[in-house]
């Protein structure tokens, strides 16, 4: 039952998730966001998430499973949630909707909760993962990932998706309740106000020089490759007229810094330390095609960095060419090195793309995301009609 505190209808929400704080990525930020933003519109949120390091007591709000790191890629944390005890904890908490943000194993029991006591499902499509199989693992596991994201989504009763790209293309795949939902970004965290010409100085960046900064999980999926040849093009015909900088980690960090050893590298990043670094850069270069928005992309557009960036994936929806950035063919380190070349030489140019980055990402701020989302919720709680599948396994012949 919804019950109602002032203007606004007070739901109880669970929300399941294989990645949260302390781990920063882009689905823990706009994790994170949600839970903010619903409870201050006055919801009781639980989130179900895997520990990090030794298992203290929880956060309020917030219940803990141990968790394991993934073999090869220690970032990600696994937990076993199958047993009586989270259950219980369910129980207790007795929630009128269930948001599954993750595929992996709390995302999988927060789905089963969800179908076995009638609570209206929500799901969340942040992360590419056919397209991920293909680098790990080859093209053979492309068909059955596919197979697996739209078995566990058509349980939902909506699936929320960062890109109207990537809802076409589940909506192809047989999702179809696929939806638009969570491209907003923090702009009051992220402005240029934050910009400092004494951390510039500190990091060799004075008179004319400019500032071209990556962000992001440094692994094989973000086309580092691409990045560190287009970085390597690009000071070849610029020398000293650029300093270049990345920030991030990964499976694939050590190579980045071995290949290019005369780039600022400053690993991992809290959000406060990053909202400075987006400001005093001049330009963010993102060459990654399997985004499904890049949040970091949208930080950088909010701090008034014209941003560099792929034709394939999310990101290209947050870019008009010439205007708040350029849109380069996706793996191509040439094309990437003239497109830092030229804005890097044309001061102009990125005065002008300044502003309209900064004036785009206004119009994406989250209070606006919030209240889509809270009226998705509360129409769902309203029917308590949660979208109910057949239990089978599908086949991957249907799945293109």
């Amino acid at each position: 039952m919804v019950t109602h505190t002032g203007q606004h209808s007070s739901m109880r929400l669970c929300l399941s998730t294989d990645t949260f704080l302390p781990e920063v990525n882009g689905v823990t930020t706009v994790l994170a966001q949600m839970r903010d933003g619903l409870r201050e519109r006055g919801h009781e949120v639980m989130v179900l998430a895997p520990a990090y390091g030794t298992l203290l007591p929880d956060e309020s709000g917030v219940h803990r499973l141990a968790a394991v790191p993934a073999p090869g890629y220690p970032q990600v944390r696994l937990s076993w949630p199958w047993g009586r005890g989270l259950g219980s904890v369910l129980n207790g908490f007795a929630p009128q909707l269930l948001h599954v943000i993750t595929e992996g194993p709390l995302g999988l029991f927060g789905r089963r909760y969800a179908r076995r006591h009638g609570v209206p499902l929500v799901s969340s499509f942040h992360t590419d993962f056919p397209r991920y199989a293909a680098h790990y693992l080859g093209r053979f596991a492309v068909a059955p990932t596919r197979a697996y994201l739209r078995w566990f989504h058509n349980a939902a009763s909506v699936t929320q998706t960062p890109s109207e790209l990537t809802r076409d293309e589940l909506i192809a795949a047989g999702i179809p309740r696929a939806m638009v939902w969570g491209r907003g970004v923090d702009t009051a965290s992220f402005r240029p106000q934050r910009r400092s010409e004494e951390r510039r100085a500190a990091m060799g960046v004075s008179g004319d020089r400019a500032l071209v900064l990556h962000v992001g999980r440094l692994a094989v999926e973000k086309d580092v490759d691409t990045l560190v040849a287009a970085f390597v093009l690009a000071r070849q015909r610029l020398g000293d007229q650029a300093v270049f900088c990345v920030a991030g980690d990964g499976p694939r960090a050590a190579w980045v810094r071995s290949a290019l050893p005369w780039t600022r590298h400053l690993g991992f990043l809290d959000r406060s330390a990053l909202a400075d670094l987006y400001a005093d850069a001049d330009l963010f270069v993102i060459p990654s095609r399997t985004e499904t928005c890049g949040l970091v992309a949208l930080e950088a557009l909010a701090s008034g960095v014209p941003v560099i960036g792929s034709d394939k994936g999310g990101v290209r929806e947050n870019l008009r060419q010439g205007i708040t950035g350029m849109i380069v063919p996706a793996g191509s380190a040439a094309g990437f090195a003239e497109a830092i070349e030229q804005l890097v030489l044309d001061g102009e140019q990125r005065g002008a793309m300044h502003e309209a980055a900064r004036a785009f990402a206004v119009g994406r701020d989250w209070a606006r995301e919030l209240e889509q989302l809270e009226s998705v919720y509360l129409r769902l709680c309203a029917t308590s009609s949660a979208v109910v599948a057949p239990r089978i396994w599908p086949t991957t012949t249907s799945v293109r």
